[in-house]
């Protein structure tokens, strides 16, 4: 039997159930079936990701759950995404689906792909779970589908959930190292449909951008003007897609000295400058990852230029470094190659050798992109960070000056100051493409496009 998650806390709330309501609530109900035609989005690709896994593990069982709920407070659970791995072979993707398995069960030479699931409560029989249970109850947490429903939508055998043998012996992606990375290296690179679920994220996360610099005005005059700018972009992230793919990041002033300032409880003083780091995920779960640094008073005064230019500079020679075949750490090298001189220039550092400027920049200049931010974090070092671009690679290039607002081997003019430039880019054939190049990047470009979404 498969392990259920402890019921929630509902205290005494809970009127007793007669058994004449009881009898009255299990009949006289219409049939609401889904479409017969509908089908998990990216339906066509999910069976060649199981066969490339088992692959991988020929003749083990492979178990692959979609996680269970979590309590957030009392009887509250938090909101509920399936586990990265789970969505990317099933793609089920909806809050429907904690306690769910998938399981890979060895077939011959090949496996037979099972998916485990709590299927939708009868309405028949004295079974009252779609009125009574808060948890899993129809009528408390939506609809969810029926075993034959689920096999439709996915292409794979469906069983009741209590019918797993959680006992028998199998890689579990949630304990098994070996397992979990294979996972992540699998996912390293993109297929067409996957790419194509980026640019939405892309395209939906730049709308939630213009929204954002939209409300300055407003949140110019709250006295928690970072949440007003964090809840204008959230508004666009629910609307368009599943929600933000991490914890935005609207970090004013010397907040954007803190790397994953996540509190944004600050007041936004004009002359300062505003760090945002935001990304909405589709409703497949792919996230976009993208940072602008925008002047609140719509204009970089000559000392913001000065720190935002170089930072630029550094963002472009990372670019410049994507290419197939090329080591996945080149354009974290040529970035910081431009910051240390140019650290060196402004009279900060001595040299422009040497990591003396980690100080000003604290960690990498970009990542792996994906259905986490941190895409294929468990990846070997010699098929990630170690490894070379391949195309279909989907990455982030996001040098930044972070510098303290105690920092005493900094001339005070430069103090407080944090910026950040980052773009989501795919490695193609020849070189790289700026998936989010409709955000301005340039200092005239940033003005310009804030003056003309503020006058608008």
């Amino acid at each position: 039997m498969a392990e259920r998650p402890a019921p929630l806390n509902t205290g005494s709330h809970d009127l007793p159930i007669s058994p004449e309501l009881a009898a009255f609530m299990s009949g006289d109900w219409a049939p609401t079936p889904l479409p017969r035609d509908a089908r998990v989005s990216g339906f066509d690709v999910m069976p060649g990701r199981r066969a490339r896994l088992s692959a991988r593990f020929p003749g083990e069982r492979l178990i692959v759950p979609a996680g269970e709920l979590r309590v957030r407070t009392n009887d509250c659970d938090h909101r509920f995404r399936p586990h990265s791995a789970y969505a990317w072979l099933t793609g089920l993707t909806g809050e429907d689906q904690p306690g769910h398995v998938l399981v890979l069960e060895p077939s011959g030479s090949r496996h037979e792909a099972v998916l485990y699931l709590r299927p939708r409560s009868p309405r028949a029989d004295g079974d009252d779970e779609f009125y009574r249970d808060r948890r899993y109850g129809e009528f408390w947490v939506g609809r969810r589908p029926d075993l034959a429903e689920t096999e439709r939508l996915t292409g794979i055998r469906c069983a009741h959930v209590d019918d797993l043998d959680a006992t028998a012996p199998g890689r579990n992606a949630a304990t098994d190292p070996e397992l979990a990375t294979a996972l992540s290296e699998l996912r390293l690179v993109k297929d067409a449909w996957e790419v194509a679920q980026l640019q939405l994220a892309v395209d939906h996360t730049t709308a939630g951008f213009e929204d954002v610099v939209r409300s300055l005005p407003r949140a110019l005059a709250h006295p928690r003007g970072e949440r007003v700018l964090e809840g204008a972009f959230g508004a666009r992230a629910r609307a368009e897609g599943n929600g933000t793919g991490y914890e935005t990041i609207a970090a004013s002033g010397a907040h954007a000295c803190v790397l994953h300032w996540i509190r944004n409880d600050g007041r936004l003083d004009p002359q300062d400058l505003l760090l945002l780091d935001a990304g909405v995920e589709t409703d497949t779960l792919y996230t976009a990852d993208i940072t602008r640094t925008l002047p609140l008073s719509g204009r970089f005064s000559p000392v913001q230029r000065q720190v935002y230019e170089l930072v630029l500079a550094a963002q472009d020679a990372g670019i410049a470094a994507l290419r197939p075949g090329a080591a996945f750490r080149d354009f974290h090298r040529a970035a910081m190659g431009v910051i240390a001189e140019g650290l060196a220039e402004w009279g900060v550092l001595k040299g422009a050798s040497g990591e003396l400027h980690r100080r000003y920049t604290l960690c990498g200049s970009g990542h792996m992109l994906g259905l986490d931010v941190h895409d294929c974090a468990k990846a070997r070092a010699e098929t990630y960070l170690d490894g070379v671009l391949e195309p279909g690679q989907v990455l982030t290039v996001e040098p930044g000056l972070y510098l303290q607002p105690d920092d005493e081997t900094l001339p005070p003019e430069l103090r407080g100051i944090g910026v950040r430039i980052e773009d989501d880019l795919v490695i193609t054939e020849t070189g790289a493409h700026l998936m989010s190049g409709a955000l301005p990047r340039s200092v005239a470009g940033v003005e310009d496009w804030m003056g003309a979404l503020l006058e608008g």
